[in-house]
C-alpha cells in the first residue's frame, strides 16, 4: 500500500511512523527487521501477546505505510525513531523486542536510554564486530536476483526461500499466508538498499557486555540470513542473558513457531517486571 497522508501517523525525527497500538497491560514496543512491516508480526504471533501486553507495532522509516526517505540512515538513526514514538505516544518505558535489523535498533535502543528499557528480547539478530556472521553471499544472490528482475512473484517465491526453514516451506500451503502479508506491503530497492547499508555499519559487539536489562535472545539453528552463531554470540556478551535456541528453525521463528515464541516472549517480560 503506497503511502497515504491522510493516515494518522507520530511526527518522529524530521520522518512520520505509522503505528499501530492494541492490547492491555504493560508496553511492549515490536520493531521489524529489514524489509519487514507491522503487518510482519503475523497475527498468530501479536494475538496473544496482546492478552498480556500494550502492543506497539509500526513501520519503521520510508517502509510501509510511514513517510518515504531518500537519504540515508545509521541503526542508530532508527533507534532513535523509536524512542521518539514512546516520546510521542507518552511511554516512559517500555519492553522491547526486536528481531533482525530491528533486533541491531533494540540494541542500539538499550544503549542509549537503558532506563526506557523494561526489558529486551532479541531475536534472530546481528551485533556486528568480530566474530559475527551476515548472509552467506551464495545464499544472498537469489534473492539480488528476484529483486533486480522486478518480478513480484519471483520476489515473493525468494523472500519464503531464504527466510523460512525446508522444514516449514515443505508444507506448500503455508507459502499463500506468507505471500499475502508480503505482497500486502511491498518494499522499494531504494529503501532495501538504504536498510543494508545501515546493517553493514552496526556494530554494538564491544558495547554489549555494559547492558544491564534482562535481555532474552532467540534464534533459529536453520537460519539462512543471519547464523544461529550470532546469536550465540549476542548471549555471550551480555550478562545473565538467557538464549532460546529453535532447532530446525529459520529466520522467521516468529513465523514458524508463533504460539511458541509469543510465550517466551510474555513469559520474559513479565519476569522481567
Amino acid at each position: 500500500m503506497p503511502y497515504d497522508p491522510g493516515v494518522p501517523r507520530a511526527g518522529v525525527a524530521g520522518t512520520e511512523l505509522y503505528y499501530e497500538r492494541a492490547g492491555a497491560g504493560e508496553p511492549l514496543l515490536l520493531i521489524q527487521g529489514m524489509s519487514g512491516t507491522r503487518l510482519s508480526w503475523g497475527e498468530p504471533f501479536l494475538a496473544p501477546l496482546r492478552q498480556s501486553f500494550d502492543c506497539i507495532s509500526f513501520d519503521n522509516r520510508g517502509i510501509g505505510l510511514s513517510a518515504p526517505v531518500t537519504d540515508p540512515f545509521a541503526i542508530a538513526d532508527l533507534a532513535a525513531d523509536s524512542l521518539a514514538l514512546l516520546d510521542a505516544l507518552e511511554v516512559e518505558r517500555a519492553h522491547v523486542l526486536g528481531i533482525s535489523m530491528g533486533g541491531m535498533v533494540a540494541q542500539e535502543l538499550a544503549l542509549a536510554e537503558p532506563e526506557r528499557v523494561r526489558s529486551l528480547a532479541l531475536g534472530c539478530t546481528y551485533c556486528g564486530g568480530p566474530g559475527s556472521q551476515l548472509m552467506d553471499p551464495a545464499e544472498f544472490a537469489p534473492l539480488a536476483e528476484a529483486f533486480a528482475s522486478r518480478d513480484r512473484d519471483r520476489v515473493l517465491r525468494a523472500s519464503w526461500e531464504v527466510n523460512l526453514s525446508p522444514g516449514f516451506r515443505a508444507d506448500e500451503s503455508r507459502f499463500a499466508e506468507f505471500a499475502e502479508m508480503a505482497a500486502a506491503a511491498p518494499v522499494s530497492q531504494a529503501i532495501l538498499g538504504l536498510q543494508l547499508q545501515a546493517i553493514y555499519a552496526h556494530d554494538t559487539n564491544a558495547r554489549l557486555p555494559g547492558l544491564e536489562i534482562p535481555t532474552l535472545v532467540v534464534h533459529g539453528t536453520v537460519d539462512s540470513v543471519l547464523p544461529v552463531a550470532n546469536g550465540r554470540q549476542i548471549a555471550s556478551l551480555i550478562r545473565d542473558s538467557r538464549l532460546e535456541i529453535f532447532d530446525e528453525v529459520g529466520h522467521m521463528f516468529w513465523w514458524e513457531q508463533p504460539e511458541r515464541s509469543a510465550e517466551l516472549v510474555r513469559e520474559h517480560a513479565l519476569a522481567a517486571a
